[in-house]
């Protein structure tokens, strides 16, 4: 846990100041009474602490090109839109957030495998690589923490190959069909999620 030192160093600062201003003849009381002082700031900071939730989204293959690629189907918003709405939320909601993405099979598989010991929860939206890869799925099946998967557009809409999901049978829940605004939904349940079983 990180205490924001500048904080610490003011309070002191500023005790040290007031008794300078203080008569001899009240030492006696300061000597009595700054223990204390030191003793409530330190426990303000520990119960001021925000308990920081840690989330990951990764983005797999042609998700860089967002705004670009099938408009119909995904809108204009780019990849940089999308994780700056998501980091404005995180932000207000205690959130700490780490965004991937990559068109690399293996480096999503790297990304799943750190999250084990480095997140409390993982989001995905795996594009193509959520109708073929065993390999995404078996990552994915290690994990402890709570995953959802995530699509912009309704999967179940669409085309009759992407109907099948390898990743939906290891995860907590599925979001699709909602647009972009499906990454700050997916944050929201996940947060909400993870409180609730802290």
């Amino acid at each position: 846990m990180i205490f924001p030192l500048s904080s610490i160093a003011t309070f002191f600062l500023s005790n040290l100041y007031f008794f300078k201003r203080l008569n001899n003849e009240h030492l006696d009381l300061i000597t009595i009474f700054f223990p204390f002082n030191c003793i409530f700031a330190i426990i303000k900071l520990f119960t001021n602490k925000k308990f920081m939730i840690k989330i990951i989204i990764l983005n797999g293959p042609n998700l860089n090109l967002l705004g670009e690629r099938e408009k119909n189907q995904y809108g204009n918003f780019t990849l940089k839109d999308v994780e700056k709405n998501c980091n404005n939320y995180a932000d207000k909601n205690d959130i700490k957030l780490s965004m991937f993405q990559s068109n690399i099979e293996g480096e999503l598989v790297n990304q799943i495998q750190n999250s084990r010991n480095q997140q409390d929860g993982l989001i995905i939206n795996a594009g193509g690589y959520t109708h073929t890869s065993v390999a995404i799925h078996d990552a994915l099946k290690i994990l402890k923490i709570p995953i959802i998967e995530l699509h912009i557009s309704n999967i179940y809409n669409r085309e009759e190959f992407r109907h099948k999901s390898l990743i939906s049978k290891v995860a907590k829940g599925v979001i699709c069909g909602f647009g972009v605004e499906g990454y700050v939904m997916s944050l929201k349940a996940m947060s909400k999620f993870l409180k609730n079983e802290n």
